[in-house]
């Protein structure tokens, strides 16, 4: 139970990483329209990118201890 856990929280942050860095990425770019959350707030995006790497760094070092 406990590795899943691990690879889920991993997926969960290799997906809202992608999310945000995509909403950075394009509005930075001038491409509002097609940014996920509409470049609402530069900010946020760079704390959530930052947290989801956190999270992924631990999950992936739980589940490398749990092996």
């Amino acid at each position: 139970m406990q590795k899943g856990l691990c690879i889920a929280a991993l997926t969960i942050a290799v997906i809202v990483f992608a999310l945000f860095l995509a909403d950075l990425i394009l509005g930075l770019a001038g491409q509002n329209q097609m940014a996920p959350f509409k470049y609402a707030n530069m900010y946020i995006d760079i704390v959530f990118v930052v947290c989801s790497l956190g999270l992924a760094v631990m999950s992936w070092f739980t589940l490398r201890e749990q092996v």
